[in-house]
């Protein structure tokens, strides 16, 4: 009973440790596509992980029984060769620290036979799941013919080694599968909160992104910044757009407009889809002529572009642009948008395809 005591005392600290291990790197996973800096510094962290469970295995005489290779399977698994390596040589250094005897030198045997297979099988084009059944179904092979070459009592082998496969393939199982919740989890969160800020159709802000954006801008008028100017930007004869050619060609001419408004801007600049065939850009610290130009820019721009369609051909676009700056045009900082919005009205009510601005409405 000793045995399973000990055994799921090292499988709950497994458990713990990727949760932890999960909560402190949520924002950036250990793959085989992370940089060197991050595999070496996850390899670490494995290391000392595994150096944990040794502390709390199973003493045998001088051999120690405990769980050590999960994390280095996970390190190989997730981040190939070398984090499970960097772990691999941390838990070498570990055990004999520990003592330095012929268990120590078996561990060793152990734990780079253990690694390098992992590795192997982690770069095999073969389904997850039998990745982490080559795995640990190896790992529990080799720790067999280790034990029984360590410990001579017949009696021990007979309990210790089923009851070790088993926990050793519950902890492996259970930590893939708790890694790949966690990560599939944090994906769609951090998915959704792109989404609840993020224009699907353009890349651009939202509507929702853009009044976050705007509110803050406004706490930071005569702070951190002095002056705000707004372009307001609207598609001419959008509609007709859509009912000639069909609202797919539509979406196309969105996402070219899109870009366009994002290379035609600083990269400072706050670009927003408001709306169907609105747009929006947000000028901190910029000077109502300033703006002027950056329209007249984007004018211009979107008038000599070609936009072009599935079928192969291509149409021209002309926008009409609203222009509001703080203080020059509107002294009260939150009727920009609105100031805005009345020389848009203006600007497509005069002609469209050209830029006007509040203070000249009149």
């Amino acid at each position: 009973m000793l045995i399973i005591k000990d055994l799921f005392t090292n499988l709950a600290i497994v458990v713990s440790l990727l949760f932890l291990y999960s909560h402190i790197f949520s924002t950036s996973p250990l793959t085989k596509d992370s940089t060197i800096l991050r595999k070496v510094l996850l390899g670490v962290v494995g290391g000392l992980f595994s150096n944990i469970l040794m502390q709390y295995g199973i003493r045998i005489d001088t051999t120690i029984v405990d769980l050590r290779h999960i994390p280095i399977i996970l390190l190989a698994f997730f981040g190939g060769s070398l984090p499970a390596l960097i772990g691999m040589v941390l838990v070498i250094l570990g055990r004999f620290i520990i003592g330095v005897n012929t268990s120590a030198y078996a561990s060793v045997i152990l734990m780079i036979l253990i690694t390098l297979f992992s590795i192997l099988i982690s770069s095999q084009r073969i389904s997850k799941k039998k990745k982490v059944i080559w795995m640990l179904t190896f790992s529990n092979i080799i720790f067999t013919f280790v034990i029984i070459y360590l410990v001579k009592d017949i009696s021990l082998l007979v309990k210790l080694i089923p009851i070790y496969w088993i926990i050793s393939y519950i902890a492996g199982f259970l930590s893939f599968y708790i890694l790949d919740f966690i990560r599939k989890s944090q994906f769609l969160l951090e998915k959704y909160k792109s989404e609840s800020t993020t224009d699907g159709l353009t890349g651009l802000n939202n509507v929702r992104k853009f009044d976050e954006v705007f509110n803050s801008l406004l706490n930071e008028l005569n702070k951190s910044i002095q002056s705000l100017s707004l372009l307001y930007i609207d598609i001419d004869f959008f509609k007709k757009i859509n009912d000639t050619y069909g609202h797919s060609e539509g979406d196309l001419v969105l996402k070219r407009l899109g870009t366009l408004l994002t290379e035609g801007t600083r990269n400072f600049d706050i670009v927003s889809r408001n709306g169907g065939e609105e747009f929006t850009v947000l000028l901190p610290d910029t000077s109502v002529a300033r703006a002027l130009d950056i329209a007249e820019h984007i004018r211009k721009t979107v008038e000599n572009t070609e936009f072009s369609l599935t079928s192969g051909g291509v149409i021209k676009v002309t926008v009409s642009v609203g222009v509001a700056s703080y203080k020059e045009t509107t002294e009260n900082p939150s009727m920009l948008i609105e100031d805005a919005d009345k020389a848009l009205y203006v600007a497509k009510k005069t002609g469209r395809n050209k830029v006007c601005c509040h203070n000249s409405i009149d």
